[in-house]
């Protein structure tokens, strides 16, 4: 069984960066991991996601060139480094795990592992 843990989140000012975490536990190092974000009465979106090997990344288009993703295997941690951001109401994050890499800018469900909890918020 893999659960995930996720921690950060708060809220900043435009422009301002934000990192967030989500330890996992359990076999992820045979995992793709990733990122998922939904607004109030929005569905979920894609963020980005990372190779079990953190050898190959994805954004959405959204946040290419801002935002980071990288995965620490010593502490079995995902991360999501987030710069220049812009404003936004409260959002959720989520950190899915998955033994594929591929097609996740293209479903938001049947993922093997599903981690949520840190709440984004960027004021104007």
């Amino acid at each position: 069984q893999v659960q995930l843990v996720e921690s950060g989140g708060g809220l900043v000012q435009a422009g301002g960066s934000l990192r967030l975490s989500c330890a996992a536990s359990g076999r992820t190092f045979t995992y793709a991991m990733g990122w998922f974000r939904q607004a109030p009465g929005k569905e979920r979106e894609f963020v980005a996601v990372i190779s079990r090997g953190g050898s190959n990344t994805n954004y959405a288009d959204s946040v290419k060139g801002r935002f980071t993703v990288s995965r620490d295997s010593t502490k079995n941690t995902l991360y999501l480094q987030m710069n220049t951001l812009k404003p936004e109401a409260t959002t959720v994050y989520y950190c899915p795990a998955d033994r594929l890499f591929g097609d996740w800018a293209q479903r938001t469900s049947g993922f093997d592992a599903w981690g949520q909890g840190p709440l984004v918020a960027v004021s104007s």
